[in-house]
């Protein structure tokens, strides 16, 4: 039986204990035993849930406990996320995160101490959810020299920009339809002006260009000031607008450029047939 923590119990959290629990019989026939969660971490305490006989709200109840071997980070945010995931994998923990700003900060530090440990460092869902651009990155293309990737990362704003283009809505009406359905944040502004997808081109970056890169060094732009008027333009010029993570190789000086911003792409590119809350990469 393999043991688990997670720590963070809110949508992400939650989320994966109900997957883990539904999914337990399904599970075991993969990989070979089951699979329990025998703590969540978490300041709250849950009463009436019933996993709230494994909270616990230090995280060294769970660094110091050896029969946790995987640990599963969904608090969100830069601290105590990196406090929280290097004490794990100090311990000897693998760790698997959805934590873009946690990523994007101190990706390359937490993956040397996963190496240094024999353990496994995953973020996966912190880029592109259910698109494994990361693994291929890491593994498939290892030995290929990538001078380019972009792509849409953000599926917040591909969703109010498919809104935008296809039904003439203006930009303050389909934010707070994004909000009502839950795609967007009650504070929607590192989605809507760029941060989100910001900090995965920084990720993508530094796994490409083989050093960490500070997503505050990517230009952003978001869609904020994107108009309906700008939309009807575009339309026009058979153009379709799209935020738009992107790093080029700057061949003269073996450097990357780095932005996120709106962009008129192509009704041809795959990037504007992706339309609604999903992703797209290339």
């Amino acid at each position: 039986m393999i043991k688990i923590a997670v720590m963070g119990y809110g949508t992400i959290g939650s989320g994966v204990v109900k997957v883990i629990e539904t999914n337990q019989e399904s599970i075991c026939k993969k990989i070979g035993e089951g699979i329990e969660v025998k703590y969540i971490l978490d300041l709250r305490d849950f009463q009436g849930d019933p996993m709230q006989d494994k909270v616990v709200h230090d995280y060294q109840a769970i660094a110091q406990d050896p029969e946790i071997a995987i640990v599963v980070e969904s608090m969100g945010g830069v601290e105590p996320a990196y406090t929280f995931v290097k004490a794990m994998l100090e311990a000897g923990k693998s760790v698997t995160t959805s934590n873009k700003a946690l990523v994007a900060v101190h990706g390359a530090e937490l993956i040397e101490t996963a190496k240094q440990q024999n353990v496994n460092f995953m973020f996966e869902a912190s880029v592109g959810g259910g698109i494994p651009i990361i693994r291929a990155l890491n593994s498939c293309l290892t030995a290929d020299r990538i001078e380019e990737i972009s792509g849409i990362v953000n599926g917040t704003t591909n969703y109010m920009m498919t809104r935008m283009a296809q039904e003439g809505c203006e930009f303050e009406d389909v934010l707070k339809d994004a909000q009502e359905k839950g795609y967007a944040e009650k504070d929607p502004t590192a989605d809507i002006e760029g941060h989100d997808a910001g900090r995965k081109i920084a990720i993508l970056t530094s796994l490409i260009a083989g050093q960490q890169v500070d997503f505050e060094d990517v230009y952003t732009e978001g869609i904020s000031r994107i108009t309906a008027t700008d939309i009807m333009y575009a339309k026009k010029m058979g153009r379709v607008i799209k935020l738009l993570a992107a790093s080029r190789l700057i061949l003269s000086t073996s450097q990357f450029s780095r932005t996120a911003t709106s962009v008129a792409s192509s009704p041809a590119s795959i990037r504007v047939l992706t339309s609604k809350v999903s992703n797209a990469q290339s």
